[in-house]
């Protein structure tokens, strides 16, 4: 790889990382080339960018980024996950792989320019995803309308029981 290269590489890398909502790195040496790539495609389809860039490289471009905190962890064979969207995603992906697979190790993330560890990490994998939140979010907002609504219909349901049974006391 060549200077030019290197430093296009580095600019890219410095341009995903200053409007990234986290990044986390791993060491991911000791996987197989299957596990990579099952990984890689979990975390494509969850919308997050994985790469493996060499320490230098993150360590220049994470210069004057949120991610800058991550400078010390960039040692060993570096593996990169860039979220944009949703930091809850690629934390529950790498922390699963991470568990089930155990070569690969995650080292440390950022997210919102705070540095995370690993235990932080686990944390967030732990949390319920964006579209589970905003059920749960929907569903106690819809509560009290389906509440109030049920109290208007036991009046003339109440209503309709009593007659019903004054009917039927009346025919007997």
């Amino acid at each position: 790889m060549n200077r030019t290269e290197k430093e296009q590489i580095v600019q890219e890398l410095a341009q995903r990382l200053a409007v990234t909502q986290a990044a986390f790195l791993a060491d991911y040496r000791g996987i197989n080339v299957d596990q990579a790539t099952s990984l890689r495609r979990e975390l494509t389809q969850a919308g997050v960018e994985y790469r493996v860039v060499k320490n230098n490289l993150i360590k220049l471009a994470a210069k004057g980024t949120p991610a800058e905190v991550l400078q010390d962890f960039c040692a060993g064979p570096t593996a990169i996950a860039l979220s944009g969207a949703d930091p809850v995603a690629p934390a529950k992906i790498l922390s699963k792989f991470a568990k089930s697979v155990q070569a690969f190790e995650l080292k440390a993330g950022v997210l919102g320019g705070k540095l995370m560890s690993v235990a932080d990490i686990n944390a967030l994998a732990d949390l319920p995803s964006r579209e589970e939140l905003l059920a749960r979010a929907l569903s106690s907002m819809n509560a009290p309308v389906s509440n109030f609504v049920g109290t208007l219909a036991a009046v003339p349901r109440s209503l309709v029981q009593v007659l019903n049974a004054i009917g039927q006391n009346k025919a007997a």
